[in-house]
């Protein structure tokens, strides 16, 4: 079972009816396309257009047992008094006395530009239940990473 809030999975959706009703199509197309050349088995543009056929069914059977084993947490259940999935926590690396600030997230959502880590990366691990205030040490593959927790928010 995955996860995640109403966002990600409306993203996941999202982008699930994209491959299906645009990509798709589009591969299809250039298979046809493609097969109309003659001779299949020297058509290089024929056999591009099948791996890329089926690179895509992979993905979208991916994403479909994502969503069908996704439950969305509702938000008005969560609190901020531990961190949790879904937490935003802000905290300082008390090595180099940086802050930062991570949203936890479920592996489907999680993007570093967008500041959403996901639960099972070391960070979050480390950071899961705890309170604000409290310290902890995270071995990261640059070393031991000390980290004090300053707040917690949805």
């Amino acid at each position: 079972m995955e996860y995640m809030s109403q966002e990600g999975y409306d993203k996941l959706v999202a982008e699930l009816r994209h491959m299906e009703s645009v990509e798709l199509p589009q591969v299809r197309d250039a298979i046809a396309e493609a097969r109309d050349k003659g001779d299949l088995s020297e058509n290089f543009e024929y056999h591009a257009a099948k791996r890329e056929q089926a690179r895509l069914l992979g993905r979208i059977r991916f994403k479909q047992k994502v969503l069908a084993n996704a439950r969305v947490i509702d938000m008005s259940r969560l609190g901020t008094d531990s961190v949790q999935l879904l937490s935003k926590v802000e905290m300082t690396n008390l090595t180099t006395n940086a802050r930062m600030t991570y949203t936890i997230a479920s592996p489907n959502e999680a993007n570093l530009r967008e500041g959403k880590i996901s639960i099972k990366s070391p960070i979050a691990q480390a950071l899961l239940n705890k309170k604000v205030g409290d310290t902890v040490e995270v071995r990261v593959p640059a070393g031991m990473m000390k980290l004090r927790i300053e707040s917690i928010s949805l």
